[in-house]
């Protein structure tokens, strides 16, 4: 199979953000475009601002002035359902309902021929339960563009039951014909994104919960440690809280209330108190013009210790030896055999491995013992978060406060809880891009695509989790899982076939 002739008419139905943005990716591709929606002349006027659009990208030399003229020209709204019938491709961009899907697919199939495709753009809905009840269910699968569909480069094809190979091999090629970057998916709750991404909320969530930390200091440790593009809290806002909760409901209900997809009650009582987001003035933060975004919270400055010991060659250890200023007094020492980092004095540093601090110096007998959080890239990362035992003298704590100061680290002191921040979420999109994977939803590459390109992770969780070491990951979510004794934590197949592999590869 190939992608579908430019010469074919493309129909989209919905005129709404999503729908508009699907038919001005498909006339600029070449193809004839015909909008229709239920609601009167809203297709018409659909149509007219996509024209415009495209003239102010011409105007502005986003696009040559030939081909926003051509794609406007493209452009048209139908009238009725009748006037899709010749149609290659038809695609749904309608209300998230799948009886109303499953009727507008039905009524399709009367009025056009064999060969017309039929593809949704449902987040969410089951492609198997929207197809069911079609005389040729086969023409059916997900076209799940993201919004806006004329940016945002990834396309989710999801296969139904009984979606005919070929069909999501035509949308996969036209969808890589038309400029994006197509990923291959069973039909399960979310998909590949809105179910591998709901850690990066649920954690949050539950650390805001516990009072780890403000909302203000969570994102910038996700931001500035983790290398998000945007912290949970405030893309909840920009999504809204009231569809943030509605997706992770319904990937909750639809796996059986599985406890790993539980939605918080922070998101309902925020909900019900209509506390939704940018579009309602308030949520996490506030949008009046009065309002002020709140600053991390920050430690103090602490002045350097002197007598630091850097051990062995981790990425944090390679960074603070590089990232420490000339006249640092620094001793290098081979690894030490409970881990740790660096030590000054009766202090010592560990990266998070899912334990609380208290819990870590109560089993290494060092009761001066301070975690940091994870970092994408320690070279560069401008904020740390760090956690202190519960016995940890205050000297300790602001002795490695400054060493990580001195190193260039804004550092945010925590709440000792099981695991920090960025280390527990990682993990957690790594455990849940690893059973995706080991359900057969998608391979593994295409989980990283969809998550780097969908939600613009800085890495795809399990080219992550390969990265920091499958064995450390593991570690994390059993200790996680120890620590809150959930099986929210439960560690994913994959991630336990992933650790016996690396660990056969180490010397005996």
């Amino acid at each position: 199979m190939s992608a579908l002739s430019s010469n074919r008419p493309v129909a989209v139905v919905g005129s709404g953000a999503m729908g508009s943005g699907i038919a001005q990716v498909a006339a600029l591709a070449g193809h004839p475009v015909r909008l229709f929606d239920a609601r009167p002349d809203a297709a018409t006027a659909a149509v007219g601002k996509l024209r415009e659009m495209l003239a102010t990208l011409a105007a502005k030399g986003k696009l040559p002035q030939e081909t926003a003229d051509a794609a406007a020209q493209r452009l048209s709204a139908a009238g009725s359902l009748a006037e899709l019938a010749d149609s290659g491709l038809i695609i749904e961009a309608i209300v998230e309902d799948a009886d109303a899907k499953r009727g507008l697919f039905g009524e399709l199939e009367t009025r056009v021929g064999a060969d017309c495709l039929f593809a949704t753009n449902t987040s969410s809905i089951s492609v198997t339960a929207i197809a069911a009840g079609l005389a040729h269910p086969g023409r059916l699968a997900g076209m799940h563009f993201f919004n806006p569909a004329p940016r945002m480069p990834l396309v989710e094809i999801v296969s139904g039951l009984a979606t005919d190979p070929a069909t999501a091999e035509t949308l996969f090629d036209t969808a890589t014909a038309w400029g994006k970057t197509p990923v291959l998916a069973r039909s399960t709750p979310g998909f590949i994104v809105n179910r591998v991404a709901r850690p990066y909320y649920g954690e949050a969530l539950r650390l805001l919960n516990e009072g780890v930390a403000d909302c203000a200091t969570l994102d910038a440790l996700m931001r500035e440690a983790g290398g998000f593009r945007m912290g949970p809290f405030e893309l909840m806002d920009m999504v809204g809280l009231d569809v943030s909760l509605a997706v992770t409901q319904s990937v909750w209900q639809a796996f059986a209330n599985d406890p790993r997809f539980a939605p918080s009650l922070i998101q309902h009582e925020y909900v019900a108190a209509g506390w939704l987001g940018r579009k309602s003035g308030r949520g996490f933060y506030r949008y009046d013009k009065d309002a002020e975004r709140p600053a991390p919270a920050t430690c103090t400055g602490q002045p350097a210790p002197t007598g630091i010991t850097v051990y062995g060659n981790t990425p944090l250890a390679e960074a603070l030896v590089t990232r420490l200023p000339d006249t640092t007094c620094i001793t290098r020492a081979p690894a030490h055999a409970d881990h740790r980092v660096a030590s000054t004095g009766t202090a010592c540093l560990y990266v998070s491995d899912g334990r609380t601090a208290t819990r870590r110096a109560a089993e290494n007998g060092v009761a001066d013992t301070v975690l940091v959080d994870l970092a994408l890239d320690y070279m560069s990362a401008p904020r740390l978060g760090i956690a202190c035992a519960q016995h940890c003298a205050d000297a300790a704590s602001q002795a490695m406060t400054g060493l990580l100061q001195a190193a260039g680290f804004a550092v945010s002191r925590l709440r000792d809880v099981p695991g920090l921040p960025v280390m527990r979420t990682v993990a957690m999109l790594a455990n849940e891009a690893a059973d995706a994977v080991n359900q057969g939803v998608a391979e593994a590459a295409a989980v990283d695509t969809a998550t780097r390109l969908g939600v613009g992770y800085p890495q795809g969780p399990l080219a992550w989790a390969e990265g920091i070491g499958w064995p450390t990951i593991r570690t994390v979510l059993a200790h996680l899982g120890s620590g809150y004794g959930e099986p929210r934590y439960r560690i994913s197949p994959h991630i336990e076939q992933q650790y016996f592999a690396a660990m056969a590869k180490e010397p005996s």
